[in-house]
């Protein structure tokens, strides 16, 4: 064979892989300060182009997703992807135990990969509180077109992004938590933003035809408080829950708890009037309240004032809870059905037990895991990890997997190994008298049970082997227990944290680490070129690359 022909060879080849490379959505952000109202008190927000919530991410299965990120505000930041698993890439996921900060006055390009995922999910600032004071907004990721959706197009999609609100400042209510203090109840609930009187005056929210179906993306990204969301006279037919199809049920009402998401159908059936959706908090002494309005298409008659009530007690979300279901026959983001994944059957290598626990000795407020309550570190446990340094940085496992006394808390990073690709159980036990609501990053987990009481062996009897659905947050009632199942198959530094913005920001996170034992670029990427340094590795060299 010629030189010449080689060449058109291996051009022809390079030409198809840059052919095969899955599609590209590009955002750019200015993240600043803004005055909004949300609650009818003008107050200091952070806004992402102006918008809270902040503008959508929208793409499709495989999609890569570059968000420019320029920091106008006066403290450094970081965003997370909350539900999205960031395949051999922790590089991306904007915590600060993978990252540094994007300094107040520069910019940061993130670049990630939306790999076999679909669903509802959203993004948030990791840094401090500053998820209290805005920053949110809407993922939502479609399936390709090739894979088949178990129900037919929507006439639209409309997100409600509901939360419990403060109207004070997210610095305030940090300056509170570093004294010593609790950050108290919220002032209220928010739907997108703002919250409508519900007496005729409002202006409606989105706006529907008679006879047509909606699909619903609902997120909960509020700082401590479980929501219960509702239409009047609609019931809602849940279909997917934080990547996974599940069985069609209708509910009334759905518990929507901190850091979870839900997508639902509607049918605009009623009489072609104003309605109201309500969000209001669950399991509190208090009851807030958040509305928006929702019109049928030519509507001038105003909604009822009579709100549908909200259910009483958390037994009744429990039994919501087992009532959701995989569905087994959909295929999600890859052809296969869902229900070809058969976690029953795989054999448990591991069992961790996550057992919450708070402190005020000495006037001082903390929250922990296993009695370790977390404090980053100056470098990035992922960096200090790569460059060789984490010993200098950090002890790993300094939690043990069955903890027996939590009373004394030590406050230091919160690191634990994992063996890649084990199938591991890890048991959340809850001995406070407050729910609790975890998210995993770089994963998705089987729940399999949640139960009162403490956990021990004989409860895997009670175990949904079958059709759990598979998600990334779980909540964990008062006094009471929730299991999940999952293979450490996404090698990374990954963020295990409370949702509660209180608890997380006084403690209560960790991550695991998780090596690929063949340094392998099948298992995890290098450090990446654009990737910042700081604290004494950023006048260090960069590392040969360690995978391969």
């Amino acid at each position: 064979m010629t030189r010449t022909v080689v060449s058109v060879v291996m051009l022809c080849i390079l030409a198809a892989t840059v052919i095969a490379e899955d599609p590209y959505v590009y955002y750019t952000w200015n993240v600043s300060y803004g005055t909004i109202s949300p609650l009818g008190v003008p107050q200091q927000a952070i806004l992402i182009n102006n918008q809270f919530p902040g503008p959508e991410i929208n793409g499709s299965s495989n999609n890569n997703i570059v968000v420019n990120v320029f920091n106008n505000i006066d403290e450094p930041l970081l965003f997370t992807w909350h539900g999205i698993q960031l395949r051999k890439n922790s590089w991306q996921d904007g915590t600060p135990g993978t990252m540094c900060p994007i300094q107040p006055g520069t910019n940061f390009t993130y670049k990630f990969q939306v790999k076999d995922q679909i669903g509802s999910y959203f993004y948030f600032p990791t840094i401090g509180l500053q998820r209290v004071a805005g920053g949110v907004g809407g993922l939502r990721v479609f399936s390709r077109l090739l894979i088949p959706v178990p129900y037919p197009d929507p006439e639209d999609e409309y997100w409600f992004i509901i939360g419990d609100w403060y109207t004070k400042s997210h610095k305030t209510l940090q300056g509170f938590l570093d004294s010593g203090r609790s950050i108290g109840r919220p002032d209220g609930v928010v739907i997108n933003g703002q919250t409508a009187k519900g007496d005729g005056s409002d202006k409606p929210m989105y706006t529907m035809k008679a006879g047509k179906t909606y699909k619903l993306r609902i997120c909960n990204t509020g700082t401590k408080d479980s929501l219960n969301f509702r239409i009047q006279n609609h019931p809602l037919t849940l279909v997917e829950t934080e990547g996974s199809h599940t069985v069609q049920n209708v509910y009334d009402s759905l518990d929507v708890h901190v850091g979870q998401c839900f997508t639902t159908l509607i049918t605009a059936d009623q009489e072609p009037k104003d309605y109201i959706v309500v969000a209001s908090t669950r399991f509190t002494k208090y009851s807030l309240t958040g509305k928006a309005i929702i019109s049928y298409e030519g509507s001038s008659t105003p909604p009822s004032p009579d709100l549908p009530p909200a259910p009483v007690g958390w037994a009744w979300s429990l039994n919501q809870f087992r009532s959701f279901r995989w569905n087994l026959t959909a295929s999600a983001a890859r052809p296969n059905p869902q229900g070809s994944y058969h976690y029953g059957q795989i054999n448990i290598t591991r069992t961790i037990k996550i057992v919450n626990s708070v402190s005020r000795e000495g006037g001082k407020l903390r929250y922990a895991i296993n009695g370790v309550s977390h404090a980053d570190p100056d470098v990035p446990l992922k960096l200090a990890e790569y460059y060789g340094y984490a010993s200098k940085v950090f002890d790993y496992n300094l939690i043990s997997d069955n903890p027996t006394d939590v009373s004394k808390i030590t406050i230091a990073p919160n690191v634990l190994n994992a063996t890649f690709r084990d199938f591991i159980e890890i048991i959340f036990e809850n001995h406070e008298k407050s729910i609790q609501s975890y998210n995993l990053d770089g994963y998705s987990f089987f729940l399999v049970a949640m139960e009162p009481g403490r956990w021990d062996e004989s409860k895997r009897q009670n175990y949904n082997l079958l059709d759990a659905v598979n998600r990334h947050t779980v909540q964990v009632f008062p006094k009471s227990w929730s299991a999940i199942m999952l293979t450490f198959d996404n090698a990374g530094m990954w963020n295990m944290r409370s949702e509660n913005a209180e608890n997380r920001y006084l403690g209560q996170q960790m991550y695991f680490s998780v090596l690929s034992p063949g340094k392998s670029l099948r298992d995890e990427y290098n450090l990446p070129i654009t990737q910042q340094t700081c604290g004494f590795l950023k006048d260090l060299p960069v590392p040969a690359p360690v995978y391969s």
